[in-house]
């Protein structure tokens, strides 16, 4: 057989396999030049495909008999509708009578990469979301200053900016299952945590500009909602990494994550990084505020309670298969997140037995600083009764510990928040997963 005829019978396969009468894009005269074992190992695989699948051939959809939507002149692009149920979620354990001083999820089970979508970042709100127009908006810095500022957001935009793929989490996350299983899927027991591409202007060269005094060893920073909520930061680690925020994954700051201007502190507790940001006064000691008193802080054993716990530690959550999902015997791979406020994850050990051996997972690149970091493992279930869990180390040496471990430094009572413990889901031989706590 000629060179030429090995190639018309390669098209004449492709214009079978595409089921129409002709092809527009392969010209035989045009691959003249194909060799015969290159014909001869194409067709083998269409036989070998054709072997897989022999029953009745793959109908043509509707979807390829007529035209699809036109492109509209200006447009705003949304999910596809048949993705409508992949949505942020109140709490469906502390359920408030009004919906102003609240929260939101992330749904992490659907959640196909590191980073979050923008429409599904999770809120938290101390009392609702204000509605500010940029134009009018003003940034000041002043207190222990040599010169006093006042921003417009144009004047904010001409700064040098960065960009970092960072996480976000809220101290509260996991907070209604320390003890007993009180939620049922991974969005209601981990989804208040997400992550993005944070653009902004290093704080450090705003305080630079305004020239902070060698005393000031504390900034405050208010936010331009009703609840005017604030927070105490030390001055180390504003100059460190933290960041003036205005967009989040390519585009200006969503209403609900903080338009126009935000606070980002990397790797902290999410209520330091004020949303809708007002101002920052420069002083030589801590506010003492009602959310660093009566709210965010920490009680341990003694009966005493801490302030100022900032650091989200290192922790990790498998979101598939996780609660409320349904899974059957054979091949599977068990995947999550994991991240750390204190550096990079090193490494994730998977459990299938309730922690009686470990196995080590594949880290998903990219793996970066105070980032979330995909992890996967292969599991071959049996059918029977089986109990999941990730642990993670981090860059520090840090590992990810159990509640009962936590509970010999703090005190477990209460509105307890920055739980990082290690959590388990069940898997029944029915297949049903469910939240294993205790």
């Amino acid at each position: 057989m000629s060179k030429l005829k090995d190639a018309s019978v390669v098209v004449r396969t492709a214009a079978t396999e595409l089921q129409v009468g002709h092809s527009i894009t392969h010209d035989p005269g045009r691959r003249a030049l194909l060799g015969r074992s290159a014909a001869v190992a194409a067709l083998g695989r269409a036989g070998l495909e054709g072997g897989r699948a022999n029953a009745a051939a793959l109908a043509v959809p509707d979807s390829m008999r007529a035209m699809g939507r036109a492109l509209p002149e200006n447009e705003y692009g949304l999910p596809s509708k048949y993705e409508a149920h992949v949505k942020r979620r109140r709490s469906d354990v502390l359920v408030n009578k009004q919906n102003f001083s609240d929260w939101s999820m992330t749904p992490l089970h659907q959640q196909l990469g590191t980073v979050t979508p923008n429409g599904l970042i999770y809120e938290r709100h101390h009392n609702g979301v204000p509605d500010i127009n940029p134009d009018q908006h003003r940034f000041a810095i002043h207190g222990m200053v040599r010169q006093p500022l006042v921003f417009t957001m144009a004047d904010l935009m001409k700064y040098p900016s960065v960009s970092r793929f960072q996480f976000m989490e809220c101290s509260g996350n996991g907070l209604t299952d320390w003890l007993k299983a009180s939620s049922k899927t991974v969005q209601q027991t981990h989804g208040l945590l997400s992550c993005a591409q944070w653009t902004g202007i290093p704080v450090a060269t705003l305080l630079q500009e305004a020239g902070v005094l060698p005393s000031a060893k504390w900034v405050l920073v208010e936010g331009a909602d009703g609840a005017a909520h604030a927070r105490s930061i030390p001055m180390q680690k504003m100059l460190d990494d933290a960041l003036i925020v205005y967009a989040a994954n390519g585009e200006m700051l969503r209403p609900e994550n903080g338009y126009p201007l935000r606070l980002f502190i990397p790797g902290w507790e999410g209520n330091v990084s004020i949303k809708w940001v007002r101002r920052m006064k420069v002083g030589d000691q801590p506010w003492h505020l009602r959310s660093e008193t009566a709210r965010y802080t920490d009680p341990m054993p003694d009966g005493k309670w801490r302030q100022f716990s900032f650091e989200m530690e290192a922790k990790s959550v498998v979101t598939s298969p996780s609660g409320g999902m349904t899974v059957r015997p054979g091949p599977m791979e068990i995947v999550g997140f994991a991240w750390s406020g204190k550096g990079t994850i090193k490494a994730v050990d998977v459990t299938v037995d309730g922690g009686r051996t470990w196995r080590e997972a594949v880290l998903e690149e990219p793996v970066l600083d105070k980032c979330l970091t995909r992890f996967r493992m292969r599991w071959d279930w049996d059918g029977s009764p089986a109990t999941i869990a990730s642990r993670t180390v981090d860059s520090t040496g840090y590992v990810q510990p159990t509640v009962e471990e936590i509970k010999r430094v703090r005190a477990i009572t209460g509105f307890v928040q920055h739980h990082n413990g290690v959590f388990p889901w069940s898997i029944a031989a029915s297949g049903e997963v469910k939240n294993a706590i205790a």
